[in-house]
């Protein structure tokens, strides 16, 4: 796998030009969410911006406490937004009356939770478990069996739904869970570490159980995980840094074709993904820490505009450059030759404009 970072902006994403519809289903707008914690207030999330088409398998990623089970929260209509947009399917989340929020959670969503516990009801078997959300919701006769019925088959447990949860491997559970979530036919699947607790094998059973529903239902469907293969599984990934978007990594074409003709090219055809950094909607981007902890930036940095794009530069460590165009000349050089990595290491020693006075 080839990895890129670039830069594009959030209203440009990658994902639009996949979308049928040019209407967003999900739009986060400068999202922000506030805890009240005792006399202490935790910012979960501070300005986030998404925007997800319909029909879209994403999934978030990002370090524990960085906001990304607060993000399902708010879309899965659990926690009110502090302040700012989100936008579901036409729905104004923060305007909804507490009757209507109720209403959202019941017929517009389905969940996945990690923990067999929050998804099933231990003393049910799988096929009850399924029919208890639209029982519920007001539902019943046959039309509600034959519906959990169909629901456990589509997700391969048609001869095991009269077992209970004690008789069913940790991936049964979860594509019982699945079922579950998808009961009341949501419009939105938010599945929260559904593999957290399932070994790498069945946890790519549950990746393609993810991937076939989206396909066949076109379900929207949001996953969080720490599974750092997760690219792989869904159609592009969001990073989420801070309570705030970083980075979207999405699939690339591989143009390389090593001398192979059309045929052996597609059957040789290497994954490749971009990981590119999100802009906002005010312009601004997340550095990665350890790319300012390289090149000693802190606090204020120098831009540069180069015919390939943008040079962030340390403020204070350059003050020997007496000219923007010398010190453009020396990054392209540097790009042909010995790279940036060395050119910056250099700027910061003082050994290169400086070697040259």
């Amino acid at each position: 796998m080839v990895e890129r970072a670039d830069v594009i902006s959030q209203s440009g994403s990658a994902s639009s030009s996949r979308a049928g519809s040019n209407q967003p289903f999900i739009v986060c707008d400068n999202l922000v969410k506030i805890y009240q914690i005792a006399e202490l207030e935790v910012v979960a999330l501070q300005g986030l911006d998404l925007v997800v088409q319909p029909g879209e398998l994403m999934g978030i990623v990002g370090a524990s406490g960085s906001g990304k089970s607060t993000l399902m929260n708010v879309l899965g209509g659990l926690d009110r937004p502090s302040a700012g947009r989100a936008w579901v399917n036409g729905k104004d989340l923060l305007k909804l009356s507490n009757t209507e929020l109720n209403q959202y959670r019941r017929s517009e969503v389905g969940f996945v939770w990690q923990h067999g516990a929050r998804n099933l009801i231990p003393y049910l078997n799988a096929l009850e478990n399924v029919k208890l959300p639209m029982t519920l919701a007001g539902k019943a006769g046959r039309t509600v069996r034959n519906h959990a019925e169909a629901l456990l088959d589509m997700v391969g447990l048609a001869e095991r739904m009269k077992h209970r949860l004690s008789e069913l491997s940790g991936g049964e559970q979860q594509r019982v869970a699945i079922a579950v979530a998808l009961a009341n036919d949501p419009k939105l699947l938010l599945a929260d570490e559904p593999t957290g607790e399932l070994d790498s094998a069945t946890a790519l059973t549950i990746y393609e159980m993810f991937k076939k529903l989206n396909q066949e239902l076109k379900v929207t469907t949001l996953i969080v995980s720490h599974d750092p293969n997760i690219a792989r599984h869904v159609n592009r990934v969001v990073a989420i840094r801070d309570g705030k978007m970083a980075t979207e990594t999405v699939r690339a074409k591989d143009t390389r074709s090593n001398g192979l003709g059309a045929a052996e090219f597609e059957e040789e055809q290497e994954e490749i993904f971009e990981e590119l950094t999100v802009l906002d909607s005010a312009g601004r981007l997340q550095i990665p820490k350890e790319y300012l902890e390289q090149f000693g930036i802190k606090g204020r940095a120098r831009l540069e505009v180069t015919e390939e794009g943008i040079l962030v530069l340390p403020a204070t460590n350059i003050e020997h450059v007496h000219d923007a165009e010398a010190l453009v000349t020396e990054f392209i050089e540097a790009r042909k030759s010995r790279g940036l990595t060395g050119l910056i290491t250099r700027w910061r020693r003082g050994e290169s404009r400086k070697g040259k006075e």
